[in-house]
C-alpha cells in the first residue's frame, strides 16, 4: 500500500459553503486550490447516487487541473418525501442557488401530503459522499450520514443550503443555529472525511 500523502489538492466545488467546510477539514499543511483558481466550471452531474456524482466531479476537476482532487456530493433525504430531494438537493434551489425557494418547496410538499404535518416528527438524513481522484489508480471514496428531523420553520442564520431546517438527532438546534465549529465536528461531511483522513 502506498505511503504517499496528499500535500496539494484541488477541492472540486464551486459552492462557497462546501468549499469552506472541506477546506477546514483538510490539514493546514496541505496546499489547497479551487476550480475558481483555474476558471473551471462545474461538470454536469448525471449520476444516480451521491457516490457517482462525487466521482464525476472529482475526476473532472482532477483532469482539468492536473491535480489530485477531493469532491463532495451531498444532500438531504426526507422520509416523508420518499427520500427526496436526495441527489437533486441542489437542483431544488434552481439556477440561482436559492435555498429559501428549495425549503419552501419542501414545506409546500409536506402540506399537500398532510395539512397537519407540523404535528408530526419528520425524519431525515444528510448524506455526504467524498471522492479523492488522482492519488491512486482507483478513486478513494467514503460516505458520511447524519440522521435527524426537519424543523417546523427555518431557524438560524449560520450554515448554508438546508441547514436552517435540519435538527440532528440528540440536538435541539438546527445546523444553522449551531456555531460553525460545533456543526463541523458532527455533520455528514466530517463523518465522511474521517474515513479518508489517513491519506493526508
Amino acid at each position: 500500500m502506498s505511503k504517499k500523502k496528499i500535500t496539494e489538492i484541488i477541492i472540486g466545488t464551486n459552492n462557497a459553503g462546501k468549499l469552506r467546510e472541506i477546506r477546514d477539514l483538510i490539514p493546514k499543511s496541505c496546499v489547497i486550490s479551487s476550480p475558481k483558481n483555474y476558471g473551471i466550471k462545474s461538470p454536469k452531474e448525471n449520476g444516480s447516487t451521491f457516490l457517482e456524482n462525487s466521482l464525476i466531479k472529482a475526476k473532472f476537476f482532477s483532469k482539468k487541473s492536473k491535480k489530485i482532487c477531493i469532491a463532495d456530493d451531498s444532500g438531504l433525504e426526507i422520509d416523508m418525501l420518499n427520500g427526496r430531494p436526495g441527489i437533486y438537493s441542489a437542483r431544488w434551489a434552481g439556477k440561482e442557488n436559492n435555498f429559501d425557494l428549495a425549503i419552501s418547496k419542501i414545506y409546500s410538499k409536506f402540506s399537500k401530503i398532510d395539512k397537519n404535518w407540523k404535528k408530526r416528527k419528520i425524519t431525515a438524513r444528510f448524506i455526504c459522499a467524498l471522492t479523492i481522484f488522482g492519488l491512486k489508480k482507483k478513486p478513494i471514496q467514503s460516505l458520511g450520514i447524519i440522521k435527524g428531523t426537519i424543523s417546523k420553520k427555518k431557524l438560524g442564520n449560520n450554515g448554508f443550503g438546508y441547514d436552517p431546517i435540519f435538527i440532528p438527532n440528540g440536538k435541539k438546534k438546527t445546523f444553522s443555529q449551531m456555531r460553525y465549529l460545533d456543526k463541523l465536528k458532527i455533520d455528514h461531511r466530517i463523518k465522511a472525511f474521517k474515513k479518508i483522513k489517513k491519506f493526508f
